[in-house]
């Protein structure tokens, strides 16, 4: 790398960064009062900056450095502008510390309202098909229209942040990978992700693509329209999973029997069957057979008849609803660079 390309990265990456002190100062110390929720990765704090900017910051745990997004791919997620993804502000990497700041959204996340039992009825079925029909303009985005291939790689109700307005925003691309324009998939030793989320492919070989990626919307598809959580299923005896519930009642013709009961008689009986539909076929075990985002994106805005029939989706074991990261290997450090970057400051 010349040096006018290493002088272009440097500013880049420099007009990113934060420094811990700043991030420390923003959260109050990452107070408990400031906590707006965790996962296996880390805890998610509010903060707010000097200038008055309110901002959400990801603090992962030391054992989830393993699997984070290159530095190269946080900048230029950092880049991205679009309506359902929430914008990407920075970064942390210092002292041991790896923190991710996006914007603040006021209404939290999917799952504070989808499986809290007294906020549930907050989504009514409209709110609902919004909510699916945003994310997925959100992955398509970035699948297709960015003019780059990323995978988000933990697609979950809790990376869903919802505006005040209760508009969708994808979020938490700490796991995020870059594909090449050349490849349908890549192979990693770290499977990082979210137990209950993950493609079979993906957890039992590494193997990501933007079809890993489909079978985690399908999975929260399915979630919204039954309100229930996949990875603590225990609505039947026969099916252990959510998404093979669902697949036996949608063969046997009862679909509308798993839609949320909280939703009674008040929702588009062809619009919920249409989902579960897509749901079912974007959580396929064959992932061959499961549909791109632009062919979903027309289901969803098309006729409410879909001729594509599912086969039995595929499920990993799941114990709860953690985040894992295995790394039987260890990869090259993905902040090598800003390392660098650190050393020639002081220097």
């Amino acid at each position: 790398m010349g040096k006018v390309a290493r002088d272009a990265q440097y500013k880049q990456i420099r007009s990113i960064s934060f420094d811990l002190k700043t991030l420390c100062t923003a959260t109050n110390n990452f107070a408990i009062q400031n906590k707006l929720g965790s996962g296996g990765a880390g805890m998610v704090y509010k903060g707010t900056l000097p200038d008055g900017q309110e901002i959400a910051v990801k603090r992962f745990s030391g054992a989830s450095h393993q699997g984070i997004t290159e530095l190269g791919v946080i900048v230029l997620i950092a880049k991205l502008e679009h309506p359902n993804l929430a914008k990407l502000i920075g970064f942390c990497y210092e002292k041991m510390e790896m923190l991710l700041v996006c914007e603040y959204l006021p209404n939290k996340s999917l799952d504070n309202y989808l499986f809290d039992p007294n906020r549930r009825a907050q989504l009514d079925w409209r709110m609902r098909y919004m909510i699916i029909r945003g994310v997925c303009q959100g992955l398509l985005y970035l699948h297709e229209d960015s003019q780059l291939t990323i995978i988000h790689r933990d697609l979950k109700a809790s990376n869903i942040l919802l505006d005040k307005d209760m508009n969708p925003k994808i979020a938490d691309f700490g796991l995020a990978k870059l594909l090449g324009s050349d490849k349908t998939h890549e192979i990693t030793r770290k499977n990082a992700g979210t137990l209950g989320y993950m493609a079979p492919e993906y957890y039992n070989k590494g193997q990501f693509s933007k079809q890993s990626d489909v079978y985690s919307y399908g999975i929260l598809v399915l979630e919204i329209v039954t309100g229930e959580r996949n990875s603590e299923f225990e609505g039947s005896s026969d099916a252990l999973y959510l998404s093979t519930y669902v697949w036996k009642h949608w063969r046997n013709g009862k679909g509308l029997d798993v839609v949320d009961k909280s939703l009674g008689n008040l929702y588009e009986q062809d619009e919920a069957l249409k989902c579960i539909q897509i749901g079912l076929l974007c959580a396929q075990h064959d992932r061959a057979k499961r549909p791109s985002m632009s062919q979903v994106s027309s289901m969803l805005d098309g006729p409410n008849e879909i001729s594509e029939q599912p086969c039995e989706p595929g499920y990993v074991p799941v114990v709860d609803n953690t985040t894992v990261i295995s790394s039987p290997e260890q990869e090259q450090a993905p902040f090598n660079t800003y390392r660098a970057i650190q050393e020639r400051e002081t220097v």
